[in-house]
């Protein structure tokens, strides 16, 4: 195993041939021509499959009293009906399914019908007879007292916050408040369950291999080593596909019970109230300033919920690491809630903490008449505000983003008075916002095979969840091996290959890559000793290994039998000797209608820093996608829950609001160049979620300067604002 403890020196990968390149997607052509199998579409790998149904809670907290199935078992095609009565005995380790009378949410798994056709099962699940128990339920932070709050780990108290915020010249104190949210995917959570003998092949839509495989191990009692988890192709995730749920974990239970193939698929009602969602939350900001500008105090208190032992939105991370302040007082307090669960939604914590912390910022910035811009930048720091000096940052450029932004948006044009810009009946107004994301790494490792015609096999347990993993890792292999990208061959998303990183929190391009960068390393040793080569003076392109005044090409070292390294990445300690981050800062320009308070994003643009960029396009998608996500998160995402049943009314597409084309205009992304020898070998950072960290703070900041209206209860819908117009 290759461990990465000491910054990277040069290497192989600073050639950049290929990587740094606009590749498009090598799995592009399956997916557009519909040859790409997804979870629900394993046809050959589960012929005669039975389609199973799952029935899901009405109530949001209580018991099941009754279940009457006689009349499903007695309907055309059904093969079982599984209840708490007779489900076969789970663990808790996993996600364990109808074990037991007692309702914690709505959209909990009551039963499940299988039959020999989607049809016939789902008719017969509309013949159930269900009596439950309503029991009152906690559906709301608003409802709750402070005494059903406890806080969270990892909560900061540093120098006299209160006198210093009491002291200051120029303060804010304000509340914002952002509802659950749903992740909303495209594919659908789907499931199909095979059994070869005491052996089990899931194929799932999930983000992490290994995490399917000890999870669902923990839960129906077997060993790891017997399941096979595949997910090669994975449409969205955006966090809600790292958990598993009743899909999983009852097909796998009905299939072995049959001794047939199951498959099921969540119903997009289902997706909503079975599975996690983003947490509401709401923040008190407490910010004060010197007359420069200075951060002098900065408080950020988040209350949140969730169900039992969960973690709700940590909302207040993100200003632990964002700007100085010597006086500091962040908090996030949680609730016991009896909604669905909360888990991870794209860039969680970030996403809606810095909806707050960015408006805050442009009420300080008019406080202090001074520019929204340049407040950021007096406040900029280098090293970590909560250990000093010594925990400086592996790579920061906050500055440079906001400079290149301003300059590139024109927001030397903008008019710092609200209401001053018109354009007919639009009301036009300029925001800006910075933007932070971790960067966290994991180990992840590949297999690389060079196959006997000279072309390169690359695998590994890694997924491809639309982020483009199959390409970058591709252009890793190529560039290490020194051979042509139409020479390499990925496959990706199965738990039979090497154990890999997986693809969540922004870690996958840069730990997945580090592992076939690691893979790579050790099969240019193998091949250069087979050449007769120092390996470390060797040096591969255009298929050929050379040294000195030698040259061997690739395919003539292998012979009749292809040459095969297996290796992983391991991160030290790095992550805790430097704070490690991707920054951004996000500008819009957005118009509100005078008469009905519409706003319309006119335009946008994001610019970045993440270090090495690994494929400009894949990454600008990455981009593209979280800015479409923050504009939705800013105007119209909002998760409505019904009070008497805890359950979320809005559970579809049409009423769940997203951006359509319509609502997005020409977005416009910068990468600023850069290397982070202290984040991989590959010197990069993550960039998934960090395209919507701090874009809808952007928007609604930019609602402000064109309108004079603040929205501080998002999403900032037209009644709202219309409302502000109006007083």
């Amino acid at each position: 195993m290759m461990k990465f403890d000491t910054p990277a020196g040069p290497n192989p990968t600073d050639k950049l041939k290929v990587l740094d390149k606009p590749y498009d997607r090598i799995d592009g052509p399956l997916k557009v021509s519909g040859q790409a199998p997804y979870a629900y579409e394993y046809q050959d790998a589960a012929p005669n499959a039975a389609y199973g149904v799952v029935v899901t809670s009405t109530i949001g907290k209580g018991r099941i009293d009754t279940i009457d199935t006689s009349d499903a078992e007695r309907a055309p095609g059904v093969l079982m009906v599984m209840t708490h009565l007779n489900a076969p005995k789970q663990n808790d380790r996993g996600s364990p399914q109808l074990q037991g009378a007692e309702i914690k949410q709505y959209g909990q798994a009551v039963a499940l019908v299988v039959a020999n056709t989607f049809e016939q099962a789902t008719a017969a699940a509309q013949m159930l007879h269900i009596g439950y128990s309503q029991e009152k339920g906690r559906f709301s932070l608003d409802l709750l007292k402070d005494g059903e709050l406890s806080q969270r780990a990892g909560n900061v108290d540093m120098g006299d916050f209160a006198g210093a915020f009491a002291g200051a010249p120029a303060k804010v104190d304000v509340t914002y408040t952002t509802p659950n949210q749903s992740h909303a995917m495209m594919e659908p959570h789907a499931s199909t369950a095979v059994w070869h003998g005491d052996k089990l092949t899931l194929y799932l839509a999930h983000q992490v291999m290994h995490w399917v495989t000890s999870g669902v191990a923990g839960t129906i009692g077997i060993p790891e080593a017997n399941i096979r988890a595949v997910s090669a192709y994975v449409g969205g995730g955006f966090g809600s596909k790292l958990v598993i749920y009743a899909d999983a974990i009852l097909a796998s239970l009905a299939a072995r019970k049959l001794g047939r193939p199951v498959k099921i698929a969540l119903t997009r009602g289902q997706i909503f109230n079975h599975t996690t969602h983003r947490a509401q939350t709401m923040q008190h900001l407490r910010l004060a300033a010197g007359r420069d500008g200075k951060l002098v105090a900065v408080g950020h208190a988040t209350y949140t919920g969730d169900q039992p032992g969960g973690g709700g939105e940590h909302a207040s991370g993100q200003t632990k690491l964002l700007y100085a302040g010597k006086n500091r007082l962040i908090q996030t307090y949680l609730a016991e809630l009896d909604l669905p669960k909360a888990g991870a939604m794209r860039a969680p914590g970030e996403a809606v903490g810095l909806l707050a912390l960015e408006n805050a910022m442009d009420e300080l910035a008019e406080q202090l008449d001074m520019d929204p811009v340049e407040l950021r930048v007096v406040n900029d720091i280098q090293y970590d505000p909560e250990v000093g000096p010594d925990r400086p940052f592996s790579e920061r450029k906050l500055v440079q983003c906001l400079r290149t932004g301003a300059e590139r948006f024109g927001w030397s044009k903008r008019n710092p008075k609200p209401g001053q810009v018109r354009d007919g009946q639009w009301l036009v107004g300029m925001g800006v916002s910075a933007g932070i994301r971790g960067n966290p790494v994991t180990a992840s490792g590949t297999r690389v095979t060079l196959r006997p015609d000279g072309t390169v096999l690359v695998e590994s347990a890694m997924t491809d969840i639309g982020t483009g993993s199959y390409t970058i890792n591709a252009q890793t292999a190529a560039e290490m091996l020194g051979v042509p990208m139409a020479a390499v061959e990925v496959r990706l998303g199965d738990s039979a290959l090497p154990r890999a990183s997986g693809s969540g929190g922004s870690w996958g391009a840069n730990s997945s890559t580090s592992g076939t960068y690691a893979a790579c390393w050790l099969l240019r040793r193998m091949l250069a000793e087979k050449a007769g080569f120092d390996p470390e003076q060797a040096q591969f392109a255009d298929g050929a290994i050379a040294a000195g005044d030698k040259r061997v090409a690739l395919k003539s070292l292998v012979g009749g039998s292809p040459v095969t390294a297996v290796d992983s990445i391991e991160f030290g300690d790095l992550t805790k000797k430097y704070a490690q981050a991707s920054f951004g800062a996000h500008f819009a320009e957005v118009g509100v209608d005078m008469h009905t308070g519409e706003p319309r994003v006119r335009r946008l643009l994001s610019v970045c820093s993440i270090g090495r960029v690994l494929n400009p396009k894949t990454a600008r998608s990455q981009c593209l996608g979280g800015m479409t996500m923050g504009v939705g998160s800013a105007l119209m995402e909002d998760l409505i829950v019904d009070p008497r049943f805890g359950y979320f009314v809005n559970h579809d597409m049409a009423e769940y609001q997203v951006p359509v084309h319509a609502d997005i205009p020409d977005l416009d992304v910068v990468f600023l160049e850069g290397e982070d020898n202290k984040s991989s070998p590959m010197k990069a950072r993550g960039v998934g979620e960090l395209g919507i960290c701090g874009v809808g703070a952007a928007v609604t900041n930019a609602i402000y300067n064109a309108c004079g209206v603040r929205v501080r209860d998002y999403p900032a819908t037209m009644d709202k604002i219309l409302a502000g117009l109006m007083t």
